[in-house]
């Protein structure tokens, strides 16, 4: 049987055949590692770019962003607000919701009413207009508990012109709305709770310098336009210090004005019988202590007049000494 010649042995320093498939394979082997690392490099890259190019449209005010549909269902140039998650997280945000709590639930210890959430359990004005009877010593008249929205909304509109009555608040200071409080808008919430206490029971600690950072929302032009905002829910610790050394400077017609305004219509009067008592021997005569402007006018008038009764009366009296005086001395020298 005949076999095929033995296969020459390559010389030293010489590759087989072999040995350039090997070299031509892990050439190859080489080239798609190298290709797959630029890939997997290119693809972290425009990852990161995209993360850089969101945060910027975050942190940059008013920064468009695309509609996604059904994502956000707002009307054209509507605004939404939302918390920012770390402000929610603050120590002193923490804080400062204890403190409301504990207050809420001391007012209402008498009434057997526990509230443990500012946003659940406020929100539909039950609880709120309970608070508000206690606080102000007033009665509202609604009609039963209310279930549907358009109902709790009412109520609470009720309810939040009462307060911004008793607390004396410009409209356009007012940091709160029927709407914002049913939508558990716990900022909007705050600032009515810090309004009531500030008000109702101004000796008593509030948690100063709180603040809370929310991110505001508007549509415009089929855009979505996001801006940053740190909102003040309480008064810096100087601000504090301000109005406690103003407090302890007010007279007693400031704290009748600030703690009992129901009571101003009775001092009201009381003033107004008063002057007229006093008026009466001049021919004069108050009859509203709000609209008649020269009621200032009279009480100096009757200042006047009092202080010559006074100058008179010490006058006659001299005058009635020096004739008892003068009256002896004659007797004597008789």
């Amino acid at each position: 049987m005949a076999t095929s010649p033995p296969l020459p042995s390559p010389k030293p320093g010489t590759a087989s055949p072999n040995d350039s498939l090997r070299r031509d394979a892990s050439k190859k082997e080489g080239v798609k590692g190298w290709m797959g690392t630029l890939t997997r490099r290119k693809k972290t890259d425009e990852v990161n770019a995209l993360e850089t190019e969101g945060k910027n449209a975050i942190d940059t005010p008013l920064s468009p962003a695309i509609i996604i549909p059904n994502s956000f269902k707002l009307e054209e140039t509507e605004e939404r607000t939302m918390v920012e998650p770390a402000s929610l997280e603050d120590p002193k945000v923490h804080e400062l919701m204890n403190n409301l709590l504990e207050w809420i639930n001391s007012e209402l210890a008498e009434k057997r009413i526990v509230v443990r959430d500012l946003e659940e359990d406020l929100y539909d004005g039950q609880i709120l207009s309970i608070l508000m009877e206690k606080l102000a010593k007033i009665k509202f008249e609604f009609s039963e508990v209310t279930q549907s929205v358009g109902g709790q909304i009412e109520k609470l509109e009720i309810i939040l012109n009462k307060v911004e009555q008793l607390v004396r608040i410009d409209k356009s200071e007012v940091q709160w709305t029927a709407t914002k409080i049913h939508n558990k808008d716990i900022v909007s919430i705050l600032h009515l709770l810090v309004a009531l206490k500030e008000h109702f029971s101004p000796n008593d600690p509030i948690t100063p310098g709180v603040y809370m950072r929310i991110v505001v929302v508007q549509k415009q032009e089929g855009l979505l336009n996001s801006k940053r905002v740190n909102v003040q829910i309480t008064k810096d610790t100087e601000e504090v210090e301000l109005e406690k050394q103003r407090r302890r400077e007010r007279d007693a017609f400031d704290a009748l004005f600030e703690n009992a305004p129901e009571k101003l219509n009775v001092v009201k009067k009381s003033l107004q019988n008063f002057v007229n008592r006093h008026l009466t021997k001049l021919n004069l005569e108050v009859n509203d202590i709000d609209t008649q402007v020269y009621v200032v006018v009279m009480m100096v008038v009757l200042m006047m007049v009092m202080i010559m009764m006074v100058v008179i009366v010490m006058m006659v009296m001299t005058m009635v000494m020096m004739m008892v005086i003068l009256g002896n001395d004659d007797g004597n020298f008789g």
